[in-house]
């Protein structure tokens, strides 16, 4: 009796061990080879998943650059340091890129801006834009904070009616950019200490009725900058900062206060002169 009760135990140990051998050998046959690479640079990576790369997170650009896809200094949060560390990881060398900076390209706040009508909406600029936005200006910051909400490092803020970028908390990432829907917000070198605040490519005379600071498209800054790092295209001043010597003269010689002058100190950026709504008066 006990006998017959052991054939089917050992029938069914056997099958077991047969079984068990047969899954590590399909566990090794269909095994999917991972690249380490991929962990390694996910670990130099800053982990903070802004999408500024292009990718979703920090792992999916791990994955791009091993696969050669996706270049190793594409995060900007990481700076050269993490680059160059990836490079290693990748066995190349990375050129080093300048720091940059976001920054809104407006100056049409409260008093300065004219207004169409007062918004009551959701606080948000895309939805705020399907009823053209409550400013005359149809390229001014629509002030409703989507950039603010999209900034994984709390670097912006609205003030007065224009999104600001805090410099010492922006890591460059360039979410904030991709937000929003006027693509106000444009990526500059760090140390950049001269900036156009206005995006409209409007006539002079339509710009004049819409906001009291934007540019005009005059051309006084482009004849008078001695190393001509401006050009007026479309109604509207664009600094070079290749050619840009951060001499001042275009600050002082614009006759709407556009362009804004500020100066690196501790690592923040502070404004050299006056709010535009002082200059406006």
């Amino acid at each position: 009796m006990k006998d017959i009760i052991l054939i089917p135990v050992a029938v069914l140990g056997g099958l077991g061990l047969v079984f068990g051998v047969l899954l590590a050998i399909a566990a090794k046959v269909f095994a999917v080879k991972t690249d380490e690479r991929i962990t390694a640079i996910a670990e130099l990576l800053p982990g903070a998943n802004c999408g500024g790369c292009g990718y979703s997170g920090c792992a999916q650009l791990a994955e791009a650059i091993a696969k050669g896809e996706a270049s190793p200094n594409a995060c900007s949060v990481g700076g050269n340091e993490v680059a160059e560390a990836i490079g290693k990881v990748m066995g190349v060398e990375v050129e080093r890129t300048v720091r940059k900076r976001a920054q809104v390209m407006c100056s049409g706040t409260g008093n300065l801006a004219t207004k169409k009508y007062v918004y009551k909406g959701v606080a948000d600029c895309a939805a705020a834009l399907l009823g053209g936005g409550d400013k005359l200006c149809s390229y001014g910051c629509i002030g409703l904070g989507t950039c603010v909400a999209a900034c994984p490092y709390d670097a912006i803020e609205v003030v007065d009616g224009v999104a600001v970028v805090d410099s010492r908390k922006c890591r460059g990432c360039g979410a904030c950019v991709n937000s929003c829907p006027r693509g106000l917000i444009e990526m500059i070198p760090y140390g950049a200490t001269q900036w156009v605040a206005c995006k409209s490519q409007e006539k002079g005379a339509v710009t004049r009725t819409q906001c009291r600071v934007g540019c005009i498209g005059c051309k006084i800054c482009e004849r008078n900058c001695p190393t001509k790092a401006i050009e007026v295209s479309n109604f509207l001043a664009k600094i070079n900062y290749d050619k840009c010597t951060g001499c001042n003269i275009c600050v002082e010689k614009c006759p709407q206060h556009t362009i804004w002058s500020a100066r690196i100190e501790g690592g923040r950026l502070v404004i050299n002169r006056e709010m535009p709504e002082e200059k406006a008066k």
